[in-house]
C-alpha cells in the first residue's frame, strides 16, 4: 500500500500508484463508442484497490476502482477554466476518478457524501492543487452533490 494522505482526519492508501489514460476514437469505431469518448475520455488502466480511513468517524473502507472504468476527468465548466484549469488538467484526475467512482456507487463509503468531498479536496491537495482552486472546486461538488447525486441519508 501507498500512503497518499495521514493527517488528522483522513489516511488513503492505493494499492498501486493510480494510472490514468486517455481513450481515443479510431476510425472502426461506431457512433455510441465515439459518444462514449466523448462523454468518458479518461480511462483508469489498472485495478486500483483504495483504502480510506476516517479518523474522525473511526471508520474504514475498502473499495475497488476497476480496471477500465472510465470517467470525463474534474466536471470544471468552461466558463471557469480562467479561474480554475481546465477539466483534463492532470492535477485533478486522481481525485476526479475517485470522486466519480464514489458518486456513482455510493456504498462504497457507506453513503458519506461529507465523506466524497473531503476525500476529493484531499486528493486534490496532495495534487498540489492550489488552495483558492480547491476551495472552489470542493465547494462546487459538494454542492452540486446535495442537490442532483440523490446521497442516501
Amino acid at each position: 500500500m501507498t500512503t497518499w494522505i495521514n493527517n488528522n482526519e483522513l489516511k488513503i492508501d492505493f494499492e498501486s500508484e493510480p494510472l490514468i489514460g486517455i481513450r481515443y476514437f479510431l476510425p472502426s469505431m461506431t457512433n455510441e463508442e465515439k459518444k462514449s469518448i466523448k462523454k468518458y475520455p479518461f480511462i483508469n488502466k489498472t485495478l486500483l484497490n483504495v483504502s480510506v480511513t476516517d479518523k474522525i468517524k473511526n471508520r474504514f473502507y475498502n473499495f475497488t476502482i476497476p480496471k477500465g472504468y472510465c470517467f470525463d476527468g474534474a466536471s470544471v465548466p468552461r466558463f471557469f477554466w480562467r479561474i480554475i484549469g481546465s477539466n483534463t488538467d492532470n492535477k485533478f484526475l486522481v481525485a476526479a476518478m475517485v470522486h466519480d467512482y464514489m458518486c456513482e456507487n455510493h456504498e462504497c463509503i457507506n453513503f458519506d457524501r461529507a465523506l466524497s468531498t473531503k476525500i476529493f479536496d484531499s486528493l486534490l491537495s496532495f495534487s498540489q492543487v492550489g488552495k483558492v482552486k480547491r476551495f472552489f472546486m470542493k465547494n462546487s461538488v459538494d454542492i452540486f452533490q446535495k442537490f442532483f447525486c440523490k446521497w442516501k441519508s
